[in-house]
């Protein structure tokens, strides 16, 4: 029922929002060198390494490590980068993934593929058995904030109550954090 959940939601998703996702491509595209989007390598179900688009909001010569770990984001960001960031437009490729099948619209946030500590917390706690989301309990909980142990809590929290009606909890409330740009520190 998810997976049907998650077709439907995309495709009228993909729909409604193409034009916004084409202005913010031609953003990306006049402010900065380099494509349009990034596929960055990431964590999904049962650990296997998948390709994650986003909009690009860092230079292409920015080190492939979260961005929390860099010494200093900003100057790594792009002219529209921040906005993109703040305002989660920089996600909407995502849809594409939810399309795919390698994500779903809830789950826990991908991980980057060397964030060996999130990775082996994940499995421990069972939660490398569902596809990861473009939102999820954690992000709603803290998103950049949470320690990697907070957040790994949360996604096996949400392994164990999972719903439809949790899903579209966790959407609204999404919706609120972005609308608000709650949680965001970059």
């Amino acid at each position: 029922m998810k997976r049907v959940f998650d077709l439907v939601l995309a495709l009228i998703a993909s729909l409604l929002l193409l034009i916004p996702i084409s202005l913010v491509a031609l953003m990306v595209r006049l402010t900065s060198a380099g494509p349009v989007v990034y596929w960055s390598d990431r964590v999904g179900r049962h650990n296997k390494i998948f390709k994650m688009p986003k909009f690009r909001t860092m230079r292409v010569d920015t080190p492939a490590v979260a961005t929390h770990l860099l010494p200093d984001p900003k100057q790594f960001l792009t002219p529209v980068g921040s906005f993109l960031r703040k305002s989660s437009l920089d996600e909407l490729p995502q849809l594409w993934s939810i399309l795919k099948g390698n994500m779903s619209f809830v789950g826990p946030r991908p991980a980057l593929f060397n964030q060996h500590d999130l990775i082996e917390l994940r499995s421990r706690h069972g939660v490398d058995g569902i596809l990861p989301g473009l939102t999820g309990w954690a992000q709603i909980n803290g998103r950049d904030e949470l320690p990697i142990v907070d957040k790994v809590k949360l996604d096996a929290e949400y392994l164990q109550r999972r719903s439809l009606a949790l899903d579209l909890r966790i959407l609204f409330l999404t919706f609120l954090k972005v609308v608000r740009r709650d949680g965001v520190s970059h």
